[in-house]
């Protein structure tokens, strides 16, 4: 996929019954128009308008690049 980049959300939820904190993570699709971000990179992205079927998110900014 040319100009788009799958980001990965990372956040932490206490169990409902349980209370033991669990990692969940969601992935969103963006729209990268330099290409720029490559794997492991760290990104800044930020909501938009429709971009395509599942691209609502640009990148904003590469943050930390993979080492």
């Amino acid at each position: 996929m040319d100009k788009t980049v799958v980001v990965r959300i990372d956040r932490q939820v206490r169990h409902p019954l349980y209370g033991k904190t669990v990692r969940r993570s969601s992935k969103l699709a963006a729209h990268d128009e330099q290409n720029d971000a490559h794997v492991g990179d760290t990104v800044r992205i930020t909501e938009t308008r429709p971009v395509s079927k599942t691209k609502r998110w640009r990148v904003v900014e590469v943050v930390e690049r993979a080492k």
